[in-house]
């Protein structure tokens, strides 16, 4: 089932297309990641999503209502934190959590989410006081405490240092395990990566690819290679004549193979063969970081 369906999107500022004719769905339960640099139309169709904006033409929806007609029930059914989303500076974390749970006819108790998240320890501190984490900690928890079916999270990540991007990311898989369905705006393609089950690659207003992020990297470069340095020497052409080799590469004492389809099996067996051992063995390959710059580049190209 669709829990979100937007077909034809599109929104002009002046003589340019921020958002040109846009379509996707967002099957219930998913994690759905929208993905693109700054200015690719991310935020402004997400905030058509959440009612925020309104389009020049195609139509939205979410569970099955119009986020701009239907706006006074949708909002209790989907929570919504946007990049720019601030709180005054001396509202504490519970006064802000009670003052959002008092806009819903049966909130989630703000208690439970501020243990849940790991806020209890701040409870009574002011929002200016809050690390980053714990502002995205807070912010996950606002998002939640009208107990949605529908989240969208913008750029939660941003900024974090490592630790606190991660406890974010984990706080992110635990709404998806409340049976929110997720959508989530980023330009981080580790983050991604990690989280999204599907994406949809954003450049220039319009969606240049949905996939999930494994078909995304395998359509663009499926490409992989091998590192290692073998314990005895080995002949080139043992392994280019392997179907799955493209080339054999040496440095130094290191030989590096490129090839695709089960490309360690197969040489990894040649190799067992002749009693050779592959130390060190690296495999490299395409993440979606690569396949998004492929992408744009290739978009790009296109359009010039």
């Amino acid at each position: 089932m669709n829990v979100i369906e937007v077909s034809g999107l599109t929104k002009t500022y002046g003589d340019r297309a921020v958002v040109d004719g846009v379509s996707f769905a967002v099957e219930e339960g998913e994690i759905f990641g929208i993905l693109g640099p700054n200015g690719a139309g991310k935020t402004t169709t997400v905030e058509s999503i959440a009612g925020l904006r309104t389009a020049d033409a195609g139509t939205i929806s979410v569970l099955g209502l119009d986020p701009r007609r239907d706006r006074g029930s949708l909002r209790t059914l989907m929570g919504v934190q946007l990049q720019e989303s601030e709180l005054p500076d001396r509202i504490t974390v519970r006064e802000a959590l009670d003052l959002f749970a008092s806009f819903y006819a049966a909130p989630a108790d703000p208690r439970d989410l501020i243990g849940d998240l790991g806020l209890e320890a701040k409870r009574d501190t002011a929002y200016r006081h809050l690390s980053g984490g714990q502002k995205q900690r807070l912010s996950i928890a606002l998002a939640l405490v009208g107990k949605p079916k529908v989240a969208i999270l913008d750029e939660l990540s941003t900024g974090l240092d490592p630790q606190a991007r991660r406890e974010t990311w984990q706080l992110i898989e635990s709404i998806r395990d409340r049976g929110v369905t997720v959508l989530l705006v980023t330009h981080l393609m580790e983050e991604a990566e990690r989280l999204a089950d599907r994406v949809a690659v954003f450049d220039g207003g319009r969606i240049i690819a949905i996939d999930t992020p494994a078909g995304i990297v395998s359509r663009v470069d499926p490409e992989q290679k091998l590192r290692f340095r073998p314990s005895a020497p080995i002949e080139d052409r043992l392994l280019t004549d392997l179907p799955e080799v493209k080339a054999v590469e040496r440095s130094g004492p290191v030989l590096v193979v490129t090839g695709t389809g089960n490309l360690i099996h197969a040489v990894t067996s040649v190799l067992a063969q002749h009693q050779v051992v592959a130390n060190d063995l690296r495999v490299e390959q395409a993440n979606l970081d690569d396949a998004y710059l492929a992408l744009t580049a290739r978009t790009a190209k296109e359009l010039s």
